[in-house]
C-alpha cells in the first residue's frame, strides 16, 4: 500500500491534490484552473509547491497539473527505484498518458527543464511546447551554490556515512542552500521551508536524496536529447544561474531555433523569485 504522507504545510490557492498509479510508484499532482493543459515540473530537492507563486497568475488560462517527481514531495517512495533520468521521464510521462493529455505545455525548472525537453522528445504528438527554466545539465550543480552546499552533496554521496548526512538536514543549513539559488533571499518563504524539512524526515526519503544526487550525471547526458524536439522551445536562465555563460551558450547552440530569456538578478529558482517573468512567458503565446 502507498505511503500515506500528511497534508502539506503550504496551500497553493486553488489547487486540490490528487494521485494517478504507476510502476515508479503512486505519483501525487496539484491541479488547479482551466484552459489547455500546462505541467509543470520541480527541481531538485522541492515539489510541486515549489509553483506556489506561479500557479495563481496562470490557472486563468489554463488546466495546471503540477507533479511530484517519483520518490518526491508527497509521491510514492519505492524501496530500490531508479533515479537517472530516464526513470524520472518516465513519471513525467505517465501523468500525460494516463491524464490523456495533449497539446500540453511543459514547464520544468531545473531538473524538471531537462525533463521537460525529454518528455517532449519522446511524447511529440502530446507536447505543444517547452519552457526550459535553468536547465540542470553541467557539472557542479547546488555545490556551486556555496561551501556548504559543496560540502552537504559531498557528504551525502559518501560511502557509510552518505545515509546519515542525507537524513540529517538543519533548517538554517537548508535555508542557506536555497537561498544560494536565488538573487532575492527573501523569496524563501517560511512555510514552504517547514514543508520541505518535513518532507526530508519521511522514511526512506534520505535513500532517495542520494539517489537523485548520484544520478545528476544522467542529466547532463540527457542533453543529446534535446536536438529530438519537435515543439518550440524557449530557454530561461537567471542572471545568477548557477549555470555559467558558457553552459547557456552551449545549449543555446545546441538549440538555435529556441527563444531564449535571461532574468536579471535572478538566481536558480526563478519560480519563487520571479513567477511573473514564467506567467508572462506562458500567457504570451495563448
Amino acid at each position: 500500500m502507498p505511503e500515506q504522507t500528511a497534508r502539506p504545510t503550504i496551500h497553493v490557492p486553488g489547487t486540490t491534490s490528487h494521485t494517478i498509479a504507476s510502476p515508479e510508484g503512486t505519483l501525487r499532482y496539484l491541479k488547479a484552473g482551466t484552459g489547455a493543459p500546462l505541467v509543470l515540473l520541480h527541481t531538485v530537492r522541492t515539489q510541486a509547491e515549489h509553483f506556489h507563486a506561479l500557479i495563481p497568475l496562470v490557472a486563468d488560462r489554463f488546466t495546471v497539473h503540477a507533479l511530484d517527481l517519483p520518490g518526491m514531495g508527497h509521491s510514492e517512495i519505492v524501496p530500490g527505484a531508479s533515479y537517472e533520468e530516464p526513470a524520472m521521464r518516465a513519471g513525467v510521462e505517465r501523468l500525460l498518458t494516463e491524464l490523456d493529455l495533449d497539446d500540453v505545455t511543459l514547464l520544468g525548472e531545473s531538473m524538471g527543464a531537462v525533463l521537460a525537453l525529454t518528455t517532449a522528445a519522446d511524447l511529440p504528438d502530446r507536447v505543444r511546447r517547452v519552457i526550459a527554466v535553468n536547465a540542470y545539465d553541467f557539472r557542479g550543480g547546488i555545490a556551486r551554490s556555496g561551501l556548504l552546499a559543496r560540502a552537504v552533496v559531498t557528504g551525502v554521496l559518501a560511502p557509510g556515512i552518505g545515509p546519515v548526512v542525507a537524513g540529517v538536514e538543519p533548517r538554517a543549513a537548508l535555508r542557506r542552500i536555497l537561498q544560494g539559488g536565488l538573487g532575492d533571499k527573501k523569496a524563501l518563504r517560511e512555510d514552504y521551508l517547514d514543508e520541505l524539512l518535513r518532507i526530508g524526515h519521511r522514511p526512506g526519503y534520505p535513500a532517495v536524496a542520494r539517489g537523485v544526487y548520484r544520478n545528476l550525471p544522467s542529466l547532463i547526458a540527457a542533453r543529446s536529447r534535446y536536438a529530438e524536439v519537435k515543439a518550440p522551445i524557449h530557454l530561461v536562465y537567471g542572471e545568477k544561474d548557477w549555470s555559467r555563460p558558457s553552459d547557456r551558450q552551449a545549449n543555446r547552440d545546441l538549440l538555435p531555433d529556441a527563444g531564449f530569456t535571461q532574468v536579471p538578478g535572478a538566481g536558480h529558482f526563478i519560480a519563487l523569485e520571479r513567477p511573473d517573468v514564467l506567467a508572462g512567458l506562458l500567457t504570451a503565446a495563448v
